[in-house]
């Protein structure tokens, strides 16, 4: 079996992509302010990738989504994947997880053994 590699900190790139992604959910103050608590390595914890899917409620994506693919490749390859940001969810105001940066490795992570334990940053809900 594969085993999923991963690098100890988030790729440089990952923070800008993160930002895009929950500017389109949140206000630049409070983007500025994930990005910090992101950055925190403090906030380091490691999820399960079955786990990680179902608290962010989205769909496993196909093997051949290009992404996934290129992902798997590196797996197979024996390359280091980059660390998911996540931002936490409310269970008690119902806000799911989200996936900040990192749901193409995420769902090639799946694809190798949904078990795979993910290395992520995550800030908390607010």
């Amino acid at each position: 079996m594969t085993t999923v590699t991963w690098l100890d900190e988030p790729q440089h790139h990952d923070y800008p992509a993160a930002a895009a992604y929950l500017t389109l959910i949140a206000g630049a103050d409070l983007v500025d302010h994930l990005i910090e608590e992101l950055r925190d390595g403090r906030n380091a914890a490691s999820f399960k990738a079955k786990d990680i899917l179902r608290a962010a409620g989205l769909p496993l994506l196909p093997a051949d989504n290009p992404h996934v693919s290129s992902d798997l490749r590196k797996i197979h390859d024996h390359k280091d994947l980059s660390p998911i940001l996540l931002v936490r969810g409310d269970l008690r105001r119902g806000i799911a997880l989200h996936i900040a940066d990192g749901y193409h490795r995420v769902c090639a992570s799946y694809h190798t053994d949904e078990n795979t334990d993910i290395p992520c940053r995550i800030a908390p809900a607010v």
